[in-house]
């Protein structure tokens, strides 16, 4: 059978320290009240224990208990403050479609640095199919795209042409996983 049935067959996989190697990935199953707190610290992670273990069912100290495992198995990674991209100045997305001039390792890697040292790529997948990476990127307006694409991302020389998507509006964001 593919795919869980309802929400009570959750399995999350995550990689662990294995005696059949290191990329081997173990599946555990979480019960109603990991899932539940799942879903609370996606909602408000400035939650106390106490305000979490009400919510969730569960004592203050069992709550902690289950958070620090979830952290400790990988499955909880750092909390964050969301910012409102328009209020500071940001408010345009532009998704841009890159293709690479060569796929070799080295240049792969050398790229990848690149664009993790760019601010304004908020998120960046290596793909298949035509385009080689689909980037996010924002800007404060039309003209700071054109510099960034022109001065940085189509000057380096491993990049042999880009195709710019700019969002009209959000329809749709979210940072929490579905749980």
């Amino acid at each position: 059978m593919n795919g869980f049935q309802s929400r009570d067959d959750l399995t999350i996989m995550w990689p662990s320290v294995s005696p059949l190697g290191d990329n081997v990935k173990e599946i555990h199953q979480f019960d109603e009240i990991d899932r539940k707190l799942l879903r609370a610290l996606q909602q408000d992670a400035s939650q106390s224990h106490a305000a979490l273990a009400e919510q969730v069912g569960a004592s203050p100290a069992s709550c902690w208990r289950r958070i620090k495992a979830l952290e400790t198995a990988g499955v909880l990674l750092e909390s964050v403050r969301l910012v409102d991209a328009e209020k500071v100045g940001r408010g345009v997305n532009v998704m841009c479609q890159l293709r690479m001039k060569s796929h070799a390792t080295a240049v792969r890697q050398e790229f990848e640095a690149f664009l993790r040292s760019r601010p304004e790529i908020m998120e960046c997948h290596s793909m298949s199919g035509e385009w080689d990476y689909l980037m996010r990127v924002v800007v404060a307006d039309v003209a700071g795209y054109e510099r960034f694409l022109m001065g940085a991302l189509l000057n380096h020389p491993n990049v042999a042409n880009a195709a710019s998507h700019f969002a009209l509006s959000q329809v749709k964001y979210s940072t929490a996983m579905p749980i």
